[in-house]
């Protein structure tokens, strides 16, 4: 899949790359990650049991890299049990040629050679007490062995997370770090995925936020979620839209839209925010998304929003009085 990203694009992240160290991201505002086990029923929120993380190291980077994962374990007070815990959770770390490539890789349905390029590091969690609530480190790993793609910033590491077994959601967070004991950023590193699932908020007065790059290709987007649960609305927030409301899934279905892509809108970042209902907020409430663009492609969401969070600019669009 060949991606024309601009020359500042580069630059624009490597600005923000400050805030780009955890999974889900500080400005995303998400509390967890989530993933349940194979045996699970995807009305509780998980349409397949796999989640794909890919982390981006700069090529000038050469010490050793973490990747470390809150809370791996699926038996504690923040997972999601169903009848007894009986879930484990398969963590893989890849590198190598093709590990990120790879078209497998980037699509919604995680099938076929998803697990491309060369095993790194792999552990399965499961109700251990002694990695609830706690930190647990894969690595150093050596960011030569990543695989080498400019376009996605330098060398590239993919996380596969499975429900090796069982029906309870496993929830968690990641971070990058230079450190195997703390969370220490890589300069200038980031994190990205092509389908993102998710626990929301259980109040009413938060607000989520994923925010997908719009390269100069990109003609129209079409945005699918799933196990929205009616629970509030979509919305995009960019330079020339202001509010614009995507279509929401009821439970256990998908539902889509598609939205065009103003001129001004092009290498730029949308901010597709997440409001939940203020009458009725759900509890408990995972959801999964994926964007494509005209070409049937999956957009990349990054953990930090390439150019900093879009702002709509009234003046777009509005013509001069005669």
């Amino acid at each position: 899949m060949k991606r024309f990203i601009i020359a500042s694009f580069a630059l624009m992240l490597g600005l923000q790359a400050v805030n780009a160290q955890p999974v889900p991201g500080t400005d995303e505002n998400i509390p967890y990650l989530i993933t349940f086990g194979k045996d699970g029923e995807t009305a509780w929120g998980d349409d397949n049991f796999v989640q794909i993380i890919f982390f981006s190291i700069p090529a000038d980077h050469n010490s050793p890299i973490f990747i470390r994962v809150f809370d791996p374990d699926c038996g504690g007070e923040n997972d999601e049990m169903k009848t007894s815990w009986n879930t484990k959770t398969r963590f893989t770390v890849y590198g190598g040629a093709g590990s990120c490539s790879n078209k497998d890789a980037q699509k919604c349905n995680e099938k076929g050679n998803y697990k491309s390029g060369t095993m790194l590091l792999t552990k399965t969690f499961g109700s251990e007490p002694t990695f609830d609530g706690k930190w647990y480190t894969f690595g150093p790993i050596n960011p030569s062995e990543g695989e080498n793609l400019p376009e996605f910033g330098g060398r590239t590491f993919k996380l596969v997370i499975e429900g090796a077994s069982g029906d309870d959601g496993n929830m968690y967070r990641l971070f990058l770090s230079r450190n195997g004991n703390n969370n220490v950023k890589v300069d200038g590193a980031f994190a990205y995925y092509f389908k993102y699932k998710f626990r929301m908020h259980d109040s009413g007065t938060e607000v989520s936020h994923i925010y997908p790059y719009i390269d100069n290709r990109v003609v129209s987007i079409k945005q699918s979620n799933f196990d929205w649960d009616s629970d509030g609305f979509l919305r995009i927030i960019s330079v020339s839209k202001n509010g614009v409301m995507m279509k929401t899934s009821n439970d256990n279905e998908w539902q889509s839209s598609t939205h065009k892509i103003d001129d001004a809108e092009k290498n730029s970042s949308w901010d597709i925010q997440m409001i939940k209902s203020k009458s009725k907020p759900l509890k408990n409430n995972n959801v999964v998304i994926y964007l494509e663009n005209q070409y049937g492609e999956l957009l990349p969401f990054y953990s930090v929003p390439i150019g900093g969070i879009p702002k709509y600019k009234y003046t777009i669009g509005v013509k001069p009085k005669k």
